[in-house]
């Protein structure tokens, strides 16, 4: 089952894509109102769906969600690396990142849909991220606090493909006052094409729980990166447990699996490399991502938007009375 949002004209709309059309939900309803109401009430929405529809290419899909919240993970060992190595001069992985799970927050209020073009800051070294993530659906009698990795894998109602696109010298700033990122990553995140139900993927589960889908990201036509999803060092369920521990997860969160290893963004490359290669995006690049049982995720680079400058900290006295 694939869940969408899309414009049609001047209208909106939001339910399922059935073969090649898309068709609206049952009563009126809406994405959000569907994740809240979970999996199993989802699939009974589909099965009183009638044969009408609009042709998928007729219309422009969105963002598949409007997110509660986005948690973005950094769970592959071999991104950890190779963006180390650009970052810090050696490829590390310290041993704090073996202990748990570490999420950063990102922006819900500028997320991009399938063929939205991406506006970044200015920049020099602009990149993508290659990303599966989970979106989080309601289970009856749960609050999403305290859950055990085996409560939280009946929290996902399903997937999507998503791209964090990253100022990689605005982010290394931030990283160097132990804060961050922000601005180096809080201009742009697309997600899409659509959400496929965790039913869908349940078949490419290996043994420890871990999903076994390949997932590919090419530039201007070129193979860049690939790789197996189930190189996560977690599986998606204690994600959402550490996310939703001494906390809470909710429906229409979404949760990124962190940038997949081997290519996965351009600064594993750099770090390997030693240098800018490949070069970062530029105006008019496009980028492609392709993930095996979900889909294809493609956007291009937009102008870069000149901001308002940004004043340096102010020498201060620190005086602590008024004298």
């Amino acid at each position: 089952m694939r869940v969408a949002r899309w414009r049609d004209g001047a209208d909106t709309g939001e339910g399922f894509v059935i073969d090649d059309r898309v068709v609206p939900f049952p009563d009126g309803l809406t994405v959000a109102e569907v994740l809240a109401q979970g999996l199993d009430a989802a699939h009974g929405l589909l099965a009183r769906v009638d044969a009408g529809g609009t042709p998928l290419a007729d219309v422009q899909l969105l963002a598949p969600v409007v997110p509660a919240a986005i948690r973005d993970f950094v769970t592959f060992e071999e991104h950890v690396e190779g963006v180390s190595a650009g970052v810090e001069g050696k490829s590390e992985v310290v041993p704090e990142w073996y202990q748990a799970p570490t999420f950063y927050f990102t922006n819900p209020h500028t997320v991009l849909g399938p063929g939205e073009p991406v506006s970044p800051p200015e920049t020099q070294r602009l990149d993508f991220e290659l990303e599966l993530a989970v979106v989080i659906g309601g289970v009856e009698g749960s609050d999403g606090r305290n859950l055990t990795p085996e409560a939280a894998a009946s929290h996902v109602f399903g997937y999507t493909i998503m791209n964090d696109w990253s100022a990689r010298d605005l982010q290394a700033r931030e990283m160097k006052v132990r804060l961050g990122p922000a601005k180096g990553k809080d201009f742009g995140l697309s997600l899409g094409p659509w959400i496929v139900t965790a039913d869908e993927l349940a078949p490419f589960l290996d043994d420890d729980g871990f999903l076994s889908v390949r997932a590919e990201v090419f530039v201007n036509g070129e193979l860049i990166g690939e790789d197996l999803v189930s190189n996560m060092g977690w599986p998606f369920p204690e994600l959402i447990a550490y996310a939703a521990r001494n906390s809470r997860v909710v429906p229409g969160d979404v949760l990124g699996s962190g940038t997949v290893g081997n290519g996965g963004c351009l600064g594993e490359l750099w770090g390997r490399a030693g240098g800018l290669t490949p070069p970062p995006l530029a105006e008019g690049d496009e980028v492609r991502m392709v993930i095996e049982g979900i889909g294809e995720l493609t956007a291009r680079v937009g102008a870069a938007v000149a901001a308002p400058a940004v004043h340096a900290a102010r020498a201060r006295t620190r005086a602590r009375s008024h004298g």
